[in-house]
């Protein structure tokens, strides 16, 4: 079955009595009792399948969870309040029987940055960054942090740096270490990283899955192997994702190939245009034939399908300048978040590194002149008109 089949079909139409409702319903519900309390001890037990309380297991969320293992081709999936809970839940799980120890890749985005050296490393886990994207400079790191788990990004935030999934994958399990990857910029549609030999995949719901600016939440996908440790440890931390946010996201899922076809098509024409305006410095985009990692784009993603995030630099300008340009803007949202609908923009240095120290961001290629625009579905024309004029009066 085709994606595209699938994002419609997975997860839905569950009979429960002699109907069948087309969608999942809603299950608001925080316990749930049965017939009898043999039963009941039985589900509690996990050695009946049901539900018994909220937090470790909801209907609405069941589905969701099996439509997104689906699209990743993995064996179970969490979902999660917010994609960082997605990733924290993903690395305290590969940790779990491993060497605490974490190599992660130089480029990641700010709050994972964070939650490794603010949450982990003061709680005992060593933490060393390497550029993934260079694959003997990975080799000699793990050799020498004998890792028990590695965090890279698909299409890294907000450089868009792309490494060598599978070649990464192999590194970690010739080192006995997991991979974590988030793959929000990616998609299912563009990478399936759990097919390249990654343990865990991440995404942030909030972004393109649900896409439409009115959910928070994230999912982890795994593997058969690290499933049941990571459905015990949901079950006593209790991150879940709430049965509404579950539906809406389950919703937007539903039209996410489309979305993304358009976005991606949509961000070509975009960055095409940027590349060639006298205002600009530079243009990042995967599509590029420059980019520093165009073998590999080639080599790993489908035809025209890039991703829909353009992330550029003005010419000679610091945060007044950038300042006054988003200022300027009228279509393309100023606001923190990517993947909606509508076109957006933030501005690195000011919403997701933020809390990243200055000396990082310089190592990471992150200037005071870098925006990072996320790419809609609006027609390609309003889009360019829009950043057209906001350079002009900016």
């Amino acid at each position: 079955m085709k994606l595209h089949t699938k994002v419609v079909h997975a997860g839905d139409r569950k009979k429960s009595g002699p109907h069948v409702p087309v969608t999942t319903p809603i299950h608001t519900a925080a316990s749930y009792f049965y017939d009898s309390m043999e039963q009941l001890d039985r589900v509690f037990g996990l050695e009946d399948k049901g539900f018994s309380y909220s937090r470790y297991d909801n209907p609405t969320a069941a589905a969701l969870e099996e439509l997104v293992a689906t699209l990743e081709n993995g064996h179970g999936a969490l979902a999660c309040a917010s994609g960082m809970a997605a990733i924290h839940m993903a690395i305290e799980t590969a940790l779990a029987d491993r060497p605490k120890s974490i190599v992660a890749a130089s480029a990641l985005y700010g709050a994972s940055i964070s939650l490794l050296l603010q949450v982990l490393q003061p709680a005992g886990v060593a933490v060393r960054f390497v550029d993934v994207c260079d694959l003997d400079a990975l080799r000699v790191a793990v050799a020498e942090a004998q890792p028990g788990c590695l965090l890279i990004e698909t299409i890294s935030n907000p450089l868009l740096r792309v490494g060598q999934m599978d070649a990464i994958a192999e590194i970690a399990r010739a080192a006995g270490a997991a991979l974590v990857v988030d793959s929000t910029f990616a998609t299912p549609l563009i990478m399936r990283p759990l097919e390249l030999g990654a343990h865990f995949v991440v995404h942030s719901a909030t972004k393109y899955l649900a896409g439409h600016g009115d959910v928070l939440g994230g999912v982890v996908v795994t593997d058969e192997e690290h499933y049941p440790a990571l459905r015990a440890l949901s079950r006593i931390l209790g991150p879940v994702m709430g049965p509404f946010e579950s539906y809406l996201t389950m919703r937007g899922i539903k039209t996410f190939a489309l979305r993304i076809e358009r976005q991606c098509a949509n961000a070509c024409r975009v960055a095409s245009w940027l590349a060639t305006h006298p205002r600009i410095a530079q243009v990042y985009f995967p599509a590029s034939p420059s980019h520093p990692d165009a073998a590999t784009i080639r080599r790993l993603f489908p035809p025209n399908l890039y991703g829909a995030i353009v992330s550029f630099e003005l010419k000679d300008a610091g945060k007044n300048e950038i300042f006054r340009f988003m200022d300027a803007l009228r279509l393309v949202v100023r606001a923190t978040s990517l993947g909606d609908v509508h076109s957006m923009m933030l501005y690195p240095v000011m919403s997701s590194h933020r809390e990243v120290s200055p000396k990082h961001r310089e190592r990471m290629g992150i200037g005071e002149g870098l925006v990072r625009l996320s790419v809609g579905i609006e027609a390609p024309e309003d889009i360019i008109e829009d950043l057209e004029q906001a350079l002009a009066r900016g």
